[in-house]
Order: structure tokens, then sequence, then C-alpha cells
């Protein structure tokens, strides 16, 4: 028992010890967003089920082709006997314990099916191949889904840093303040309103702190890491210039994103799988020709023979009669002593009873409560259904490159026309402040000022990042790789 505990002591350290390793390494990396991607593809739960899925396709595929092979089927039966019954060997009634053993072997072999097993083997080859297209999909989903993450957390740091610069003009302007009104050149009021605005700046970059780290948690969830403690990802300089950047049309967009986005081609294979079904389905109208054979044989307890000479010792009329002419003459059986018997021994009985057949058979679909009927119309239904599917696919991938294009090209608009408000604001902030300081203004007024150079800022820097991201939706349906 203290050995076992031992061991189960060192077990718990060496994974506490592993986790930690593992701990220290995501704290010491600095993370890309090719590095976030290539992560969470090899870790994430969902991708690995849609794996198993793939697997499971191939499985079924491996196996349909199987069925095209015929049977081999073994058995082997070992029993004992009570009471009156048929001796299967003998075929004569056994009364006492009777052993008997029975060997057993059998082949069937599908001759003509309606072309069924075919068919189904195709069904399950396209079936494979979407589902390795389910795969991709599911990849490029997460790849978005972790490119917003972090472009996400880039947008909260840049938040972030505008919000501490803003507190930490504020805080200059509060020291500034206070020697004024120290020197009896300020108002105490004004010290008071500059205070409350630094008290909602510190409030500001709290909350800038924590939608940061709630997004740095939301793209450590999406890789499946244990925390988000220590995790920090590379910042790249990300420069929007004034001319357009979308060269593409959404219509040449999307020419190249039904080429090549996987949720196309596997809908496309999945039509052809439910075309191959409806021919399945069809197949149950056709007859069915099967090749059989079999090789048995056996023992038996009561499957005796003459193991002494007999002697004759006279004979009796048995009541039958041959003629001679019309003159009937009887049968007379002979009657012996000395008959000893004894049972027949497996070698020789195994080799004597030994039974081979094999056969053809037709069977001929006739009626069967409308199986076959049911079967086709489902088929039939499945079909539309998957083509209904390829439709749907393309017009969403259609109506997502448009808004993206239309996002992207009001994001681009609002950055430029928020750029030169910017450059007007803090020009006219600057002035505000300048009077501020000789007394000129209040400070509501400075205050004002200020809260609009804020606000200002944010609207640029949220205008940048919906143009980036939108524009690396854009790049992935043109099948760019995702990165900066």
């Amino acid at each position: 028992m203290r050995i076992k505990k031992v061991f189960q002591l060192s077990l718990f350290s060496v994974f506490i010890t592993l986790h930690s390793l593992a701990q220290t390494a995501i704290e010491n990396k600095v993370w890309t967003l090719e590095q976030c991607i290539d992560y969470a593809l090899k870790n994430n739960i969902s991708v690995k089920q849609s794996e198993l899925n793939t697997e499971l396709s191939q499985i079924n595929l491996t196996q349909s082709e199987a069925n095209l092979l015929p049977n081999l089927n073994g058995n082997f039966s070992h029993n004992y006997n009570f009471g009156r019954t048929v001796d299967r060997f003998t075929n004569q009634f056994a009364t006492q314990q009777v052993l008997s053993q029975n060997l057993y072997l059998s082949s069937d072999f599908n001759l003509f099916s309606g072309l069924q097993n075919v068919n189904t083997i195709k069904e399950n080859k396209f079936n494979y191949l979407a589902s390795k297209y389910d795969v991709d999909k599911m990849k490029n989903d997460i790849s978005l889904s972790i490119a917003s993450a972090y472009l996400q957390i880039l947008y909260s740091i840049e938040g972030l840093d505008n919000a501490k610069n803003q507190m930490g003009i504020t805080s200059a302007q509060v020291d500034r303040t206070k020697k004024l009104v120290e020197a009896g050149a300020a108002a105490k009021g004004t010290l008071l309103d500059i205070q409350s605005q630094l008290a909602t700046e510190e409030l500001n970059v709290t909350s800038a702190q924590n939608n940061l780290d709630i997004s740095y948690l939301s793209l450590a969830q999406l890789l499946n890491m244990p925390s988000a403690e220590g995790f920090t990802i590379v910042k790249p300089e990300i420069a929007i210039a004034n001319e357009a950047l979308l060269t593409a049309t959404p219509s040449q967009i999307y020419s190249t994103a039904i080429s090549n986005l996987p949720e196309i081609k596997s809908a496309d294979y999945k039509v052809k799988s439910a075309e191959k079904a409806m021919d399945v389905a069809l197949g149950g109208l056709s007859p069915r020709l099967t090749f059989s054979a079999s090789y048995g044989t056996g023992y038996s307890g009561a499957s005796k023979q003459l193991a002494s000479t007999p002697t004759i010792t006279g004979a009796e009329p048995n009541g039958d009669f041959i003629y001679n002419g019309t003159t009937p003459v009887p049968v007379y059986t002979p009657s012996y002593s000395n008959l000893e018997y004894e049972t027949i021994p497996w070698a020789d009985q195994y080799k004597n009873n030994v039974n081979k057949s094999f056969g053809l058979n037709l069977s001929v679909p006739i009626f069967n409560r409308f199986q076959v009927k049911s079967s086709i119309d489902k088929a039939r239904i499945q079909k539309l259904n998957a083509d209904y599917t390829v439709e749907s696919t393309k017009l969403q991938i259609q109506k997502n490159i448009q808004q993206a294009y239309a996002d992207a090209n009001a994001a681009l608009k609002k950055y430029a026309s928020t750029q030169k408000a910017l450059e007007a604001m803090q020009e006219s902030y600057k002035y505000t402040e300048q009077k501020f300081n000789v007394g000129m203004v209040n400070t509501t007024d400075y205050n004002t000022a200020k809260n609009k150079l804020t606000t200002t800022q944010s609207q640029l820097l949220q205008a940048k990042y919906e143009f980036v991201f939108k524009t690396k939706v854009l790049d992935f349906y043109q099948g760019k790789p995702l990165k900066f």
C-alpha cells in the first residue's frame, strides 16, 4: 500500500512538472498570428472530432469495398442429448445419452444485386471526400475566429495605450493646476474639475485593461490553453494608406471563392453521394443472384458398427412374401447370436459423414410492403436537399463577401474622414489647452474638447481594425493566408 501511494505521488509530481513546463513555455513565448492558428488547429477539440468523423467515413468506405468479397463462416458444436430423439447421422431413434458433434463451413457470394454494392462504394467514397473538406472548412472557421480574436487584442492594446496617454495628459494638468492653486493663480474649483476628469480617465484605463484581459482570455480559450496568464502576442505595425486598398471586385472574389472553398467542394460531393444513394435505392427493384457453398461433417455416439462375427441360429418368416408365378412364398429372416456393437471411431465418422453442397439462389422482389419505393423516395428527397444545400452555401458565401466588401469600404471611408477629423480635433484641443492654461476657458470647455479628442481617437481606432479584419476576410475568400 505504501509503494502504491509513493507511485501515485510520483505520477502526480510528474504531471505537475509537465504542466508547469508547458505553462512556462507559453509564458516565455510571444505568439504571432500564424503560430496561434497552427496551435489551435493542432489542439482544437472540434477539429479532432471532425477528423474522427473522417476516419469513420474511411472505415465505411473500406467496409463497402470488402462487401464485394465472399464471406466464410465456420461452426462447431458439441452436444449431449438425453431422451428419445432422431439421430441426424443414423436416422434412427435414440433413447440413451448421445454425444454429437458438428463441424460446418459455409460461404455466400453476391453475384448480382442491382449494382447496389458498387454504388454503395461510390456513395461512401463521396462521403469520405466530403468529410475531408468538412475538416478543412472547420479549420478555416477556426482560423477566422483566431484572426478576429487576435485583432481584438491589438485593438484593445491600442485602446489601452490611448487611455493611458489621455490619463497622463490629465495627470500632468492636475499637477500644473495644483501649483497654480497653491500660488493663488487659479481657483480651487478648477483643480477639482480637473481631478474629476482624471478620476474618469483612470476608470477608462481600468476598463481598457479589463477589455484587454478579456481579449487575451478569449484567444487563449480558442487555443484551448489552460489559462491566459503570461500569454502575449506579437504587435505588428498595421498602417492603412489613404488610397483604396480593395483591388478586386466582389464578383471576382466570389469567383475565386467558389472554386477554392472547402464547403463548396464538400457540398458538391454530398450531391454526388446523394445521387449514388438513389442508385442504391433503385437497385432494390432488381433481382438478386447469390452463390452459396457449404462443407460439413460430424460425429454421433449413436452411430454403431458390428464388432463381432455373428452366428446364424435359425430363420423365421417375417410376414413378407415373394411370388413364384401365382404361388406365394414366405420370406424368412435369419436370427443371429453373438451380436456385439461398438461406436464408430471419430476419425471414421468425420470422414464418412462429409457433406458438400453448392448452389445458386435467385430472389425476385415482387411485393415488399412498398419498402423499396419508400427508400427511393427518401433518396430522391435527400438528393434535392443536397442540391439546395449547394445553392444555399453559394448564396451565403456571396452574401458574406458582399457584406465584408461593403463593410471594408465603409470602414476605409470612415477611417479617412475620422483621420481628418482627428487632425482638426488635435489642433482644436491644443488651442483649447493653451487657452485653458492662461485662464481664457473654463474646465468644462477644456474637458469637452479633451473628451471629443478621445472619442475621435476611439472612432479612428475602431474604423482601422474594422477595415483590417474585413480585408483579411476578403483575403481569406481569395485563398490568401491569414497573416500580417
